[in-house]
């Protein structure tokens, strides 16, 4: 009986993230009355100082945030990536990939710190009506009878839905609760993270390099200031987070180099542990996984949030296609479409990361010479180098209609 007195949503997102909040917003345009429940405080954590990390959101998933029409709150301060510069170590050979090879459609992607994803992604859910936000509280207890999910919230409040999303990164405890494991790769690289501010303009180009001990990213923000990615073994990882701000600032100078002039960073360090995990399924009783709860990689490639907006993308063309059918939003019949479509493409990407991460993280003499030649080879084949861009660009592969800027 106590169900009856539940408060009741077409769906809950547990995680409100900026993966979980953006599907919040895709689903309640689309006429789903929504929960989001997170376990702090958003509107809190809201301060400069939360997250350290600026993503790179490919070309595609940008299309898809027009479509929601949230690029004019996400966008403001993004900043265009118009080329991509990959280098092994310090070798002279590289592999250069530039917007204009691929016509005028748009850059390669955008750089958007996380600060920005997340203020814009709070006023979005904040002002749509289909959205409850329930902040702080998180889910205790899940059952599943007469075709919905009842949960029980640390609160004591009590939820009726067709579906549950979880939406919780990595740690996700509600995972864990209905039984989903994950297998798991402990890199044995710490990334650090900042932002520095240099004396010559990055013209939008991004650069990557890739060293035995870990990649090293700089990737263009607005003015002259890049997000750097900084990957070390933990160990030195740890002694470079304790130095100084000048002793921080000349090591980091050796790393980055002169070629945009004296570098200095600015505000805080952050340092994050690299690892690389995939559930072993997708789905439970009326429930589904998305962005890190179900796989997270390693950033070598900055894909990561990526993968989340195509989860988003594909789960929304799903359910609202559901729906339009008069389909059950919650049946298995219904997920396993969602579980077919990205498990496979994910496991491929994540496969992929780790294969390279292992492939640039030695310095054994002919595998070093074997990388340097075969990047050199696909800056000179330009069908496999368009391949490569397009794939950079996320339009690659069976496309959910968001992300070809389309509306569901």
């Amino acid at each position: 009986m106590a169900e009856t007195h539940s408060e009741k949503f077409d769906m809950v997102i547990s995680g409100a993230g900026v993966v979980g909040m953006t599907m919040a917003v895709a689903l309640a345009q689309n006429g789903f009355c929504v929960a989001l429940i997170d376990h702090s405080d958003i509107a809190a954590n809201l301060n400069d100082g939360f997250d350290g990390r600026a993503y790179a959101i490919s070309y595609a998933p940008c299309q898809m945030l027009k479509a929601l029409g949230l690029w004019d709150r996400l966008g403001v301060e993004a900043q265009p990536i118009t080329e991509i510069h990959i280098t092994d170590g310090h070798s002279p050979l590289f592999l250069h990939f530039d917007q204009r090879e691929i016509g005028d459609d748009g850059p390669l992607g955008q750089m958007v710190e996380v600060r920005h994803l997340r203020r814009g992604l709070y006023e979005a859910i904040m002002a749509d009506k289909n959205i409850t936000l329930i902040t702080p509280d998180n889910i205790t207890k899940v059952t599943t009878t007469g075709g919905a999910s009842h949960l029980a919230l640390g609160s004591g409040r009590k939820i009726a839905c067709h579906l549950v999303i979880c939406a919780e990164g990595r740690r996700s405890p509600l995972r864990d609760m209905m039984g989903i494991k994950i297998r798991s790769r402990d890199y044995q690289q710490t990334a650090i993270v900042t932002t520095v501010s240099h004396e010559i303009d990055h013209g939008g180009t991004a650069y990557e390099r890739f060293y035995p001990s870990g990649p090293f990213a700089i990737l263009p923000l607005r003015g002259k200031r890049s997000s750097i990615v900084w990957c070390e073994p933990p160990d030195l990882a740890q002694a470079i987070m304790s130095l100084s701000d000048p002793a921080f600032d000349a090591e980091l100078g050796k790393k980055f180099g002169d070629f945009l002039g004296r570098v200095t960073h600015h505000g805080q360090r952050w340092s994050y542990p690299l690892t690389s995990q995939l559930a072993d399924d997708y789905l439970a009783e009326r429930f589904c996984l998305i962005g890190d709860a179900a796989h997270g990689i390693h950033p070598i490639a900055g894909q990561g949030f990526n993968l989340g907006l195509r989860d988003i993308a594909a789960l929304a063309e799903i359910l609202v296609d559901a729906r339009r059918l008069g389909a059950d939003i919650g049946a298995p019949l219904t997920l396993e479409r969602y579980r077919r479509w990205r498990r496979t493409d994910n496991n491929i990407l994540a496969f992929g990361m780790d294969a390279l991460t292992r492939l640039f993280s030695n310095d054994i003499t002919p595998v070093r010479l074997a990388r340097e030649a075969g990047l050199a080879i696909v800056g000179e084949i330009p069908p496999l180098k368009k391949f490569f861009m397009r794939h950079a660009r996320g339009t690659v592969g069976k496309l959910p209609r968001l992300l070809k800027g389309e509306p569901l």
